[in-house]
Protein backbone atom coordinates (compact mmCIF):
# COMPACT_ATOMS: atom_id res chain seq x y z
CA UNK A 1 0.00 0.00 0.00
CA UNK A 2 1.53 3.13 -1.24
CA UNK A 3 2.57 5.65 1.30
CA UNK A 4 1.61 9.29 1.52
CA UNK A 5 4.08 11.40 -0.06
CA UNK A 6 6.90 13.73 1.66
CA UNK A 7 5.74 17.55 1.60
CA UNK A 8 8.35 19.82 0.91
CA UNK A 9 9.28 23.44 3.23
CA UNK A 10 9.83 25.18 -0.16
CA UNK A 11 7.34 27.62 -0.57
CA UNK A 12 6.23 28.36 -4.04
CA UNK A 13 4.59 31.77 -5.42
CA UNK A 14 4.39 31.05 -9.03
CA UNK A 15 1.62 28.59 -8.36
CA UNK A 16 -2.42 29.61 -7.10
CA UNK A 17 -3.27 27.02 -4.48
CA UNK A 18 -5.53 25.86 -1.98
CA UNK A 19 -3.95 26.10 1.56
CA UNK A 20 -5.69 23.78 4.01
CA UNK A 21 -5.04 23.90 7.78
CA UNK A 22 -2.49 21.39 8.78
CA UNK A 23 -3.56 19.33 11.59
CA UNK A 24 -1.15 18.31 13.88
CA UNK A 25 -1.51 14.23 14.65
CA UNK A 26 0.07 11.27 13.10
CA UNK A 27 -0.79 9.56 9.39
CA UNK A 28 -3.22 7.30 8.75
CA UNK A 29 -4.09 5.37 5.28
CA UNK A 30 -6.68 2.68 4.40
CA UNK A 31 -7.17 1.03 0.83
CA UNK A 32 -10.75 0.75 -0.46
CA UNK A 33 -11.69 -1.83 -3.21
CA UNK A 34 -15.24 -2.18 -4.13
CA UNK A 35 -15.86 -6.25 -2.98
CA UNK A 36 -14.01 -5.86 0.48
CA UNK A 37 -14.34 -2.01 1.47
CA UNK A 38 -11.75 -0.74 3.32
CA UNK A 39 -9.62 -3.46 4.36
CA UNK A 40 -6.15 -2.67 4.89
CA UNK A 41 -4.99 0.08 7.03
CA UNK A 42 -1.58 1.45 8.04
CA UNK A 43 0.30 4.43 9.89
CA UNK A 44 2.95 6.27 7.41
CA UNK A 45 5.62 3.71 7.19
CA UNK A 46 3.78 0.62 8.16
CA UNK A 47 0.50 -1.60 7.98
CA UNK A 48 -1.47 -1.75 11.35
CA UNK A 49 -4.03 -3.59 12.53
CA UNK A 50 -6.25 -2.89 15.70
CA UNK A 51 -3.20 -4.44 17.90
CA UNK A 52 -1.48 -1.51 17.15
CA UNK A 53 -2.45 1.36 19.48
CA UNK A 54 -3.52 3.91 16.68
CA UNK A 55 -5.01 1.23 14.57
CA UNK A 56 -7.62 0.07 17.76
CA UNK A 57 -9.02 3.56 17.27
CA UNK A 58 -8.40 5.02 13.82
CA UNK A 59 -9.92 1.47 12.26
CA UNK A 60 -13.18 1.69 13.73
CA UNK A 61 -13.48 5.46 13.61
CA UNK A 62 -13.07 4.82 9.57
CA UNK A 63 -15.52 2.37 9.93
CA UNK A 64 -18.55 4.35 11.55
CA UNK A 65 -17.49 7.90 10.05
CA UNK A 66 -16.34 7.47 6.62
CA UNK A 67 -16.87 4.23 5.07
CA UNK A 68 -20.69 4.29 3.87
CA UNK A 69 -20.15 8.01 2.36
CA UNK A 70 -16.64 7.34 0.46
CA UNK A 71 -18.04 4.14 -0.65
CA UNK A 72 -21.10 6.24 -2.23
CA UNK A 73 -18.76 8.76 -3.96
CA UNK A 74 -16.36 5.85 -5.22
CA UNK A 75 -19.32 4.09 -6.61
CA UNK A 76 -21.01 6.92 -8.38
CA UNK A 77 -17.50 8.05 -9.79
CA UNK A 78 -17.16 4.39 -10.91
CA UNK A 79 -14.02 4.04 -9.93
CA UNK A 80 -13.57 -0.16 -10.43
CA UNK A 81 -9.82 -0.50 -8.52
CA UNK A 82 -8.22 0.03 -5.58
CA UNK A 83 -8.86 4.05 -3.98
CA UNK A 84 -6.35 4.68 -1.03
CA UNK A 85 -7.63 7.18 1.78
CA UNK A 86 -5.15 9.34 3.96
CA UNK A 87 -6.04 10.95 6.68
CA UNK A 88 -4.97 12.22 10.08
CA UNK A 89 -5.48 10.88 13.47
CA UNK A 90 -5.54 13.70 15.93
CA UNK A 91 -7.28 14.59 18.90
CA UNK A 92 -7.08 17.71 21.34
CA UNK A 93 -3.44 17.03 22.79
CA UNK A 94 -1.90 15.33 19.84
CA UNK A 95 1.47 16.80 19.25
CA UNK A 96 4.29 15.46 16.86
CA UNK A 97 2.46 11.93 16.59
CA UNK A 98 2.14 11.29 19.94
CA UNK A 99 -1.37 11.02 21.68
CA UNK A 100 -3.02 10.22 24.79
CA UNK A 101 -4.22 6.83 25.00
CA UNK A 102 -6.92 8.30 27.43
CA UNK A 103 -8.09 10.56 25.15
CA UNK A 104 -10.73 10.42 22.44
CA UNK A 105 -9.09 11.23 18.70
CA UNK A 106 -10.82 11.06 15.55
CA UNK A 107 -10.09 10.94 11.81
CA UNK A 108 -10.02 13.49 9.21
CA UNK A 109 -9.88 13.05 5.40
CA UNK A 110 -6.95 14.77 3.85
CA UNK A 111 -6.23 13.18 0.19
CA UNK A 112 -7.56 10.49 -1.88
CA UNK A 113 -5.73 8.40 -4.30
CA UNK A 114 -7.51 6.13 -6.83
CA UNK A 115 -5.01 4.31 -8.36
CA UNK A 116 -4.65 5.17 -11.90
CA UNK A 117 -5.20 8.85 -11.09
CA UNK A 118 -2.33 9.64 -8.73
CA UNK A 119 -4.02 11.79 -5.55
CA UNK A 120 -6.61 14.15 -6.52
CA UNK A 121 -6.56 17.79 -7.60
CA UNK A 122 -7.54 19.58 -4.51
CA UNK A 123 -10.61 21.32 -5.93
CA UNK A 124 -11.61 18.08 -7.27
CA UNK A 125 -10.97 16.94 -3.67
CA UNK A 126 -12.85 19.49 -2.20
CA UNK A 127 -15.83 18.97 -4.59
CA UNK A 128 -16.36 15.09 -3.85
CA UNK A 129 -15.37 15.49 -0.04
CA UNK A 130 -16.18 19.09 0.69
CA UNK A 131 -19.39 17.71 2.18
CA UNK A 132 -17.19 15.56 5.20
CA UNK A 133 -14.80 16.39 7.64
CA UNK A 134 -11.55 17.45 5.84
CA UNK A 135 -9.04 20.36 6.93
CA UNK A 136 -10.48 23.87 6.94
CA UNK A 137 -9.65 26.05 3.68
CA UNK A 138 -7.96 29.01 4.87
CA UNK A 139 -7.41 30.89 1.36
CA UNK A 140 -7.03 30.05 -2.23
CA UNK A 141 -4.65 31.75 -4.96
CA UNK A 142 -1.27 32.90 -5.58
CA UNK A 143 0.18 33.30 -2.41
CA UNK A 144 1.79 36.49 -1.06
CA UNK A 145 4.78 37.35 1.67
CA UNK A 146 2.00 38.68 3.62
CA UNK A 147 0.03 35.59 3.90
CA UNK A 148 3.49 33.91 4.69
CA UNK A 149 3.81 36.23 7.02
CA UNK A 150 0.44 36.00 8.60
CA UNK A 151 1.07 32.10 9.26
CA UNK A 152 4.67 32.52 10.36
CA UNK A 153 3.11 34.69 13.29
CA UNK A 154 0.28 32.69 13.96
CA UNK A 155 -2.26 35.69 12.68
CA UNK A 156 -3.63 34.30 9.41
CA UNK A 157 -7.52 33.95 10.30
CA UNK A 158 -8.86 30.61 11.14
CA UNK A 159 -5.56 29.27 11.63
CA UNK A 160 -4.49 26.40 14.26
CA UNK A 161 -1.08 26.48 15.94
CA UNK A 162 0.98 23.85 13.56
CA UNK A 163 0.94 25.75 10.52
CA UNK A 164 -0.86 24.89 6.90
CA UNK A 165 -0.24 23.04 3.70
CA UNK A 166 -0.81 24.47 0.39
CA UNK A 167 -1.55 22.09 -2.29
CA UNK A 168 -1.37 22.72 -6.24
CA UNK A 169 -1.99 21.98 -10.05
CA UNK A 170 0.79 18.93 -10.52
CA UNK A 171 3.82 19.70 -12.19
CA UNK A 172 4.96 18.08 -15.34
CA UNK A 173 7.43 16.24 -13.07
CA UNK A 174 5.14 14.53 -10.87
CA UNK A 175 1.72 13.26 -10.74
CA UNK A 176 1.02 14.28 -7.78
CA UNK A 177 -0.29 17.89 -6.87
CA UNK A 178 2.36 20.49 -5.94
CA UNK A 179 2.06 20.27 -1.79
CA UNK A 180 4.40 22.68 0.50
CA UNK A 181 3.69 23.01 4.13
CA UNK A 182 4.12 26.29 6.04
CA UNK A 183 4.72 26.43 9.43
CA UNK A 184 4.57 28.96 12.76
CA UNK A 185 7.37 30.07 14.35
CA UNK A 186 5.54 29.26 17.65
CA UNK A 187 4.70 25.98 16.65
CA UNK A 188 8.63 25.14 15.73
CA UNK A 189 9.79 26.91 19.12
CA UNK A 190 7.40 24.26 20.89
CA UNK A 191 9.03 21.54 18.66
CA UNK A 192 12.66 22.76 19.80
CA UNK A 193 11.67 22.38 23.27
CA UNK A 194 10.63 18.64 22.68
CA UNK A 195 13.69 17.46 20.68
CA UNK A 196 15.59 19.27 23.30
CA UNK A 197 19.38 19.40 21.48
CA UNK A 198 18.24 16.31 19.11
CA UNK A 199 18.45 17.87 15.84
CA UNK A 200 17.93 14.77 13.59
CA UNK A 201 14.24 14.62 15.80
CA UNK A 202 13.53 17.76 15.36
CA UNK A 203 14.55 17.89 11.74
CA UNK A 204 12.67 14.75 10.80
CA UNK A 205 9.32 16.35 12.75
CA UNK A 206 9.53 19.68 11.40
Amino acid sequence: MKEYPSITNEIRYDIPIVMFLKLDGSNFRSSWTPKRGFSKFGSRHQLIDESNLIGKKAIPILKSKYEEWLSIVFRDQKWKEEVLCFFEFHGPNSHFGQHLETEDQTLTLIDVNPLRKGILHPKEFIKLFGGLDIPKILYEGYLTPEIVKQVKDSSLPGMDLEGVVCKGSPDKRNPHPAMFKIKSQAWLNKLKLYCQDDSTLFEKLQ
